[in-house]
């Protein structure tokens, strides 16, 4: 059971991670900062299961039926605006780290997946809390992890590092629509 809940805490954190690589690329933050998108990561992760649980009992059909449209729209806004960002700014120009509410969207558009993972958590064995607390800490971990991983190779490309953000941050978008919608993800 610890096994299942750690594989798919891992394997929901991947977009998180890939997202905190991108920021960490564009805006080489510092730990404080790597720390704060961590733990936003890791508690919308915690939390989208949860509410996934809760909303599956209730209408898992219909979550299942607008996610991907969800995380396409968030993560696309996200990843254009990374590259504009990227392609309009200076080499020398410091680039924000995510904060407030773009942080929040951020943190939303990479857990959408998990909120439809929360529909089958009964099906793991694992109480749905002891889950939700797995799936966030390991999030949490990997995403402040993937800004450091980030601000390492943004400190050597720069702005071409952004650009890559962004893109990466749509492909994220079209991989969850497209898996969804035609791979039956």
């Amino acid at each position: 059971m610890l096994l299942l809940v750690l594989l798919l805490a891992v394997g929901l954190a991947m977009d998180a991670f890939a997202a905190a690589v991108a920021q960490g690329a564009a805006s080489r933050p510092g730990f404080g900062t790597a720390l704060g998108i961590g733990a936003a990561f890791g508690l919308a992760q915690g939390v989208m299961p949860l509410l996934g649980w809760g909303l599956g009992q209730a209408a898992g059909d219909w979550i299942r039926a607008v996610d991907h449209w969800i995380a396409l729209v968030l993560l696309g806004f996200l990843g254009v605006r990374m590259i504009h960002q990227g392609a309009t700014l200076a080499e020398d120009d410091p680039v924000k780290p995510l904060t407030g509410r773009t942080l929040l969207v951020a943190s939303i558009a990479t857990s959408v997946d998990a909120a439809a993972a929360g529909v089958t958590l009964p099906a793991l064995g694992a109480p749905v809390l002891f889950a939700c607390a797995i799936i966030g800490a390991t999030t949490a971990l990997l995403s402040a992890a993937g800004v450091y991983l980030g601000a390492a190779a943004g400190n050597r490309f720069g702005k071409a590092a952004e650009v890559s953000g962004g893109v990466i941050l749509i492909g994220l978008g079209l991989k969850i629509f497209v898996q969804h919608q035609f791979l039956g993800g």
